[in-house]
């Protein structure tokens, strides 16, 4: 079974053909791929297919190294956009690919792919029933209190704004209790931020079924969401720990990502793992 891995901003992914799967990808089996140690190593796994439709050139299915499916990625639908033209599967620069959130509509220029990933909402029925028209709330997470601006942008975001202690904070600590929160019953994913300028922010994330990672496209569009909201001006360049993404938020919250993605290598899995991987239910 072919694959190869990529990154964007730190952020590595494992992308599969389905094609080239000759199994089901049940959770554990995704566990098992995604192992830093026994298997590939990934924040998660790419699944590329043909799409159900016509239009979208493929669809991309998004897996979390815990075994469950993500709605949607900004910087794993990258990976996949660029995997997708540098292997063919589409000539032209701007096409449109299908995710679980819907289609989304990737422009490549360069190395940088821009990416419409739609509108975003400040409520959800399905991932924040209490939450009001605006959004925000507050919640506690191992005796701390925050308030909070929530986001829905193909999936659940948390966005917490911190005045000086962000690089500092452990969130390994918080995380995983505002993830699991009553609040959210689908868990959600976290971005700790502060403003740095008139049309920028510093953001951490800890994503939800990943924990605490170098970046995250819809981490940074939910803190970018934030941001605008309390002032900020759009385009917002949203400082990563693996680097720099930006994001045009425009006035009715519809979102544009722009970020790079590249390959780390190719690669064929081992026989004998590919019959463990078949022995895993």
């Amino acid at each position: 079974m072919r694959f190869e891995k990529w990154q964007a901003l730190g952020n590595d992914y494992a992308i599969i053909e389905e094609r080239e799967l000759g199994f089901e990808l049940t959770p554990e089996r995704i566990r098992r791929l995604c192992a830093p140690h026994t298997g590939l190593g990934a924040d998660g796994i790419l699944l590329v297919g043909e799409a159900p439709k016509p239009g979208p050139v493929a669809e991309i299915r998004i897996f979390n190294p815990d075994g469950s499916q993500a709605e949607l990625s900004g910087n794993g639908v990258r990976q996949a956009v660029m995997y997708l033209r540098r292997s063919g599967w589409v000539e032209e620069d701007s096409f449109t690919v299908l995710t679980a959130a819907g289609e989304v509509r990737p422009r490549i220029h360069g190395e940088l792919c821009t990416m419409d990933i739609g509108r975003a909402r400040l409520r959800s029925s399905r991932d924040f029933p209490s939450g009001d028209d605006g959004g925000r709330s507050t919640l506690r997470s191992a005796g701390r209190e925050f308030a909070f601006q929530f986001v829905q942008v193909g999936n659940p975001q948390c966005a917490i704004e911190l005045s000086d202690d962000l690089d500092g904070l452990d969130l390994n600590r918080y995380g995983p209790g505002i993830e699991g929160h009553e609040l959210f019953p689908r868990r959600t994913n976290v971005s700790f931020w502060r403003r740095t300028g008139e049309h920028a922010v510093r953001a951490r994330i800890f994503e939800r079924g990943v924990g605490e990672t170098m970046s995250s496209g819809t981490g940074a569009s939910g803190a970018a969401v934030a941001a605008v909201l309390r002032g900020v001006q759009s385009p917002v360049t949203v400082t990563l720990d693996g680097g720099e993404l930006e994001v045009d938020v425009q006035e009715d919250l519809t979102l544009s990502l722009t970020g790079w993605a590249r390959p780390v290598y190719a690669g064929t899995l081992a026989d004998e793992f590919l019959e463990e991987l078949r022995e895993t239910q």
